[in-house]
């Protein structure tokens, strides 16, 4: 009985390294299927240009641009009137004329969130144990009954994203995004492809991206992607009118 239950001990144990192991080898063979980590991190700045629809077919000018380490801006443009999200490091802010909001204002917990994710330069798996990121390799799974390798990320944050890849290219084909704020789950899927090389790394050219029960409610067509262009620090800035106002509140971003 004694030896059954040794066995069965190192049995499991065995079973967690190995899953462990599989878990870090799936993410080197993702970087490496996207171009190499040297590739990766050769780009200090990375500019997207494209298209947003979304699911009452109205299209938008989209547009992100991304600093090092943790810098963001995002541009909507529709009918004339232009929304603008933005990431300085440590503060989140936005202007929403989409809203009749068209002075920036601080944004919130919730409504920062999937802006901190798009601020992360290489994305959660890079560089994952640095950023405070765990990794889990749970075994096969089906995406439109086809094949895919599932990774579950657990952010330093708490939030959770499932990671679908392709067991051929090792390329994530989607991402399941579990968001925790306020005691309540936001849940959001990605799906992702077309992907092209830019300076040597993969990108996906495709994003559909929705809640579970509407999975496709908004299409992105990324029509560019530079990277290394210049950049102005203002771009991702504190507006001047909201410097005195982050100062009185201490809203700062979520790490």
């Amino acid at each position: 009985m004694r030896r059954a239950v040794f066995v069965l001990a190192a049995v499991s144990c065995l079973s967690a390294f190995t899953c462990s192991q599989t878990a870090e080898e799936l993410v080197y063979k993702n970087i490496e299927a996207k171009g190499g980590i040297e590739k990766i991190k050769s780009a200090k700045t990375r500019r997207m240009t494209g298209r947003l629809k979304n699911a009452r077919g109205l299209t938008a000018v989209f547009a992100q641009t991304n600093a090092r380490p943790g810098l963001v801006r995002q541009t909507f443009t529709l009918q004339g009137m232009t929304a603008i999200q933005a990431y300085d490091g440590s503060t989140g802010w936005q202007t929403n004329p989409f809203r009749g909001r068209k002075d920036p204002e601080l944004m919130g917990e919730d409504t920062l969130r999937d802006l901190l994710l798009a601020s992360d330069f290489d994305g959660p798996l890079v560089d994952y144990a640095e950023k405070g990121n765990k990794i889990e390799y749970l075994g096969h799974d089906l995406v439109d009954g086809d094949d895919a390798l599932r990774l579950k990320v657990t952010l330093k944050n708490g939030d959770i994203i499932y990671y679908y890849l392709d067991p051929d290219t090792y390329l994530e084909i989607r991402k399941e995004i579990q968001q925790f704020v306020r005691g309540s789950v936001r849940e959001h899927v990605v799906e992702v492809g077309s992907y092209k090389p830019v300076n040597g790394v993969m990108y996906p050219f495709s994003i559909s991206e929705g809640s579970r029960n509407s999975p496709g409610a908004q299409m992105t067509t990324i029509e560019k992607i530079e990277v290394n262009v210049a950049v102005q620090d203002s771009d991702f800035a504190l507006p001047a009118s909201l410097r005195t106002e982050e100062k009185k509140s201490g809203l700062v971003g979520v790490h």
